[in-house]
């Protein structure tokens, strides 16, 4: 029986609206448009996530997001962002820099909340109006061709990160932590050995063993 999920945060599967966007790469909609739009799947996702059901918000939230990104196909190909939420939008963007310049940090959604009094959900959408997103065919220094990065196919991307992370769930709590410590914290296989009370030649051991055997359930 699977785990309940942890509540989603917007701000951290903003991944996910842009591996659903390269889906419809040149297919006559502009790339900032098909972002916007997934930032709005993906808020509608968050809010109607429910936590008892055992399943991964990433698995739930794909489909929420191709969904409105289609739906964009439908109405015409734009999206209409209110003159309120245009207007938060550059609220929360000139408070972002203003407290980073205080700070020397990037403020939370949470601190940007508290000092607006708006809700989370509320900043998340101002600012994903406000990001444009990176496009993979930039101008080059001299403003001839393009930038042409080789990318998987955006399908098979979304499926190895959604397999992966459904891989990572079955694993044991510490399991978890030495391979989020490996590679998404970039430990070393010494300081990961010290958090977790083992010795380092354990932590070696297991970390081969655990790759070798997500990599055959990948393969399956």
């Amino acid at each position: 029986m699977s785990t309940p999920c942890s509540q989603p945060r917007a701000e951290e599967n903003l991944g996910l609206v842009h591996l659903c966007a390269n889906r419809f790469r040149g297919r006559g909609v502009e790339y900032d448009d098909l972002y916007s739009a997934g930032c709005i799947g993906l808020m509608k996702a968050v809010n109607a996530f429910d936590t008892e059901r055992g399943v991964r918000f990433s698995t739930y939230a794909v489909p929420v997001i191709l969904g409105e990104i289609k739906r964009l196909f439908r109405d015409g190909g734009t999206v209409k962002v209110s003159r309120s939420m245009k207007e938060l939008s550059m609220r929360v963007v000139r408070l972002r820099d203003e407290l980073r310049m205080q700070n020397g940090t990037e403020p939370t959604v949470q601190q940007l909340s508290r000092e607006m009094g708006v809700e989370e959900n509320d900043i998340v959408q101002a600012l994903c109006v406000s990001i444009p997103p990176v496009s993979l065919t930039d101008p080059e220094e001299g403003g001839e061709g393009q930038l042409d990065i080789p990318v998987p196919p955006p399908d098979t991307e979304i499926g190895d990160v959604l397999a992966l992370r459904q891989i990572m769930q079955t694993l044991s709590e510490q399991d978890r932590l030495l391979l989020t410590m490996r590679y998404y914290q970039n430990k070393t296989q010494s300081q990961t050995a010290q958090a977790l009370g083992m010795t380092q030649v354990q932590v070696s051991r297991r970390e081969k063993k655990l790759l070798l055997a997500m990599r055959e359930e990948l393969l399956r």
